[in-house]
């Protein structure tokens, strides 16, 4: 479980879709209960129900905030880095997505390696070298950490696999000295979670019937975003 690893792998999906939900933490207790009941647990889950993990990301923005604003190729790509929990690793992540395919890249590296980032020169030696490289060639910084506690599910549809989470006790903090402070911050969202569906081509009829038992209502909704505009650090607040 804590075991300092440096692992890659690239993920490509096409016509993978996500929708997501603001749903108040009355009935959030409610929908988790539809999921252990319908879906698997997540392979890498803990907890009683092997679905549930601490996250914690810092999400990355350039001085004139062209991710927030989504300038170009600046609105399909997405730079982060994520630990879970106290794990001694952290994950560079990017995340690239169009109409028609998502492609996802990680590198597992030990959390220590974190300074390796600051200089402006990459090491090409080094596992995270590409993601070095990127951010330097993009000049993307760490600006805020989001964290949240993840309720994660599997299932299968005719399409392929599915997933389904529904993330509690959503937190934003500026960036603390360019550290992992998981379950520390300002309450974002309060009285409220956000459950996401994923799946390809098609909503799968399981779903369909989540959507329509607990008359869910599709929202386009970012943490990122709206952690910006919490901290009073969104250039415009009316694109949260």
């Amino acid at each position: 479980m804590h075991e300092v690893v440096s692992v890659h792998s690239r993920e490509t999906r096409v016509h993978a879709r996500e929708i997501k939900f603001v749903v108040d933490r009355a009935i959030a207790p409610q929908i988790r209960d539809w999921m252990r009941a319908n879906l698997l647990p997540d392979e890498f889950g803990t907890g009683p129900f092997h679905d549930e993990y601490a996250t914690s990301s810092l999400y990355f923005e350039t001085e004139a905030f062209d991710v927030f604003q989504r300038r170009g190729s600046y609105g399909k790509s997405k730079y982060r880095i994520r630990r879970y929990s106290d794990s001694p690793n952290m994950f560079l992540e990017r995340k690239f997505r169009t109409e028609r395919v998502l492609i996802k890249r990680r590198t597992t590296v030990p959390i220590g390696q974190f300074e390796r980032l600051d200089g402006h020169v990459a090491d090409p030696g080094w596992d995270g070298y590409w993601f070095h490289r990127r951010i330097t060639a993009r000049r993307l910084r760490p600006l805020v950490q989001l964290s949240y506690v993840r309720t994660a599910r599997l299932g299968m549809s005719s399409n392929g696999k599915v997933r389904m989470t529904i993330d509690f006790d959503l937190r934003v903090l500026p960036l603390p000295d360019r550290a992992f402070l998981p379950g520390v911050g300002l309450p974002l969202l309060e009285g409220q979670n956000i459950v996401e569906l994923k799946y390809c081509v098609a909503l799968p009829a399981l779903f369909k019937q989540l959507v329509e038992q607990f008359a869910l209502k599709t929202q386009p909704v970012s943490k990122y975003r709206a952690g910006l505009a919490l901290l009073g650090l969104s250039p415009d607040p009316t694109l949260v």
